[in-house]
């Protein structure tokens, strides 16, 4: 009988991701969890969360907080890292990442493409052990297409039009760093990992679509009593998120006021940006909710509008297992298995969705069908153990293989894999269990 050896991970973020309130944050805590719960000893390090937002403390996994808050924007823009990084490679930050790199690792992870900073001097230390650990980049998206389409569709102003030009030019420069020097190269969807190999050449991808730990409610039908209202859920704090929100407002307000339609948006708005919207006579803003269910009954279907950005959104999975309809647009789709967008409808376009929510929000027949399909779908598809198990595999088999940091990834790949299958896109082929 053979055992699977334990593995030490240091695992480098901007910050703990506490409270569980977006899903980049989601994604770090439950992977580095499933991680833990395969057998692993994770280090997780980050600047500080809020005492009162920490979890219970659990076998395997160490949350080891940085004091001292991020740095402040105007000493981050003259940074060469992006903004998202520059803020968090603190003095305190660096000391710590010292420190902890004087230990022996197996694996060290690279959290976001804001933890590129860290790279080189993981590097520096790193190669000079004589079995140097594993690197992995967890890729939440491909960056530089997202901030190409961000640069492309902004309408504000000349001035932070091209503070976002600016910073897509660093985020190119660092991810395509990220994605040449790691030894494997983590994404969530195949969609971005493809990205990754024609633009950047990375060769060693792992493809691991979200799990679902959150809400899961029982079979519902929609009737005549249920609202004629639409819901959409979100962190609106990043500036991505707020453009796609506008862009649906100004195509879909007059419309859904029309057809007496109301939209309930769920989730953390700027005051600034409440402000902004306070004009738009369809929506109410709800801010951040601890329990999303009431808002679910009272609603006939959810929305998923992004024009900007890409990656698996978390979202979806609230909505599948909360038994809401969803409309989504094509390109905002992706990651999810082919069988559960058939349980969807999906559009072209936003003013095809804002048309498709007026056609289809009476279809109570379809909409309970819609829903029941895409929930039978995801229901063995979306669980976080198996995501950690297949991290876990993976990176035993690079160590085996011999894989050092700063290689080619292409002389260490294991042998007998392609690109894009150190190990499968879960989703597709395996059965799971556990769910945000």
């Amino acid at each position: 009988m053979t055992t699977t050896p334990t593995l030490r991970c240091l695992w480098l973020a901007r910050a703990l991701p506490f409270p569980l309130d977006s899903g980049d944050r989601i994604y770090s805590a439950r992977l580095a969890g499933a991680l833990a719960d395969a057998g692993c000893h994770v280090h997780f390090v980050g600047l500080a969360a809020a005492p009162a937002d920490l979890p219970t403390p659990r076998p395997g996994l160490v949350w080891d907080a940085v004091d001292g808050g991020c740095q402040p924007t105007w000493r981050a823009l003259l940074s060469l890292q992006p903004l998202n990084g520059a803020i968090h490679a603190t003095r305190a930050y660096r000391r710590r990442l010292s420190a902890l790199l004087t230990q022996t690792w197996d694996v060290v992870v690279l959290d976001h493409y804001g933890m590129a900073w860290a790279q080189p001097e993981v590097q520096r230390s790193l190669r000079q052990q004589v079995q140097p650990p594993v690197l992995v980049h967890v890729a939440h998206n491909h960056e530089s297409t997202l901030w190409r389409d961000m640069v492309r569709l902004f309408q504000g102003s000349p001035q932070r039009r091209l503070g976002l030009w600016q910073n897509l030019l660093k985020i190119q420069r660092v991810e395509q760093q990220l994605a040449t020097a790691s030894d494997l190269l983590c994404c969530i969807t195949s969609e971005d990992a493809r990205a990754f190999e024609q633009h950047h050449g990375a060769h060693r991808s792992l493809v691991l679509t979200p799990g679902f730990s959150g809400l899961q409610m029982p079979d519902r039908s929609l009737n005549a009593d249920t609202p004629r209202r639409v819901v959409m859920v979100g962190s609106f704090r990043w500036v991505v998120k707020q453009e796609n929100l506008k862009a649906l407002l100004q195509a879909a307000d007059r419309t859904f006021t029309e057809h007496g339609i109301g939209l309930d948006v769920i989730g953390d708005v700027p005051d600034a940006l409440r402000t902004e919207l306070a004009g738009y006579a369809s929506v109410k803003l709800h801010g951040f909710v601890d329990d999303i269910a009431p808002l679910f009954r009272q609603a006939r279907m959810a929305i998923v509008p992004e024009l900007i950005g890409g990656g698996f959104k978390l979202k979806f999975l609230d909505y599948i297992f909360g038994r809401m309809p969803v409309v989504t647009l094509d390109g905002a789709a992706a990651g999810l298995p082919a069988a559960v967008r058939e349980g969807m409808l999906a559009v072209p376009d936003l003013q095809a969705l804002v048309d498709g929510v007026v056609r289809h929000i009476d279809d109570l027949p379809r909409l309970n069908h819609l829903q029941r399909q895409a929930h039978d779908a995801a229901a063995a598809l979306f669980h976080w153990a198996d995501r950690g198990v297949a991290l876990r595999d993976t990176v035993i088999a690079l160590k085996k293989a011999g894989a050092r940091i700063g290689m080619p990834a292409r002389s260490a790949r294991p042998e007998g894999r392609s690109a894009l299958s150190a190990a499968p896109d879960l989703t597709a082929t395996h059965p799971r269990s556990e769910p945000r």
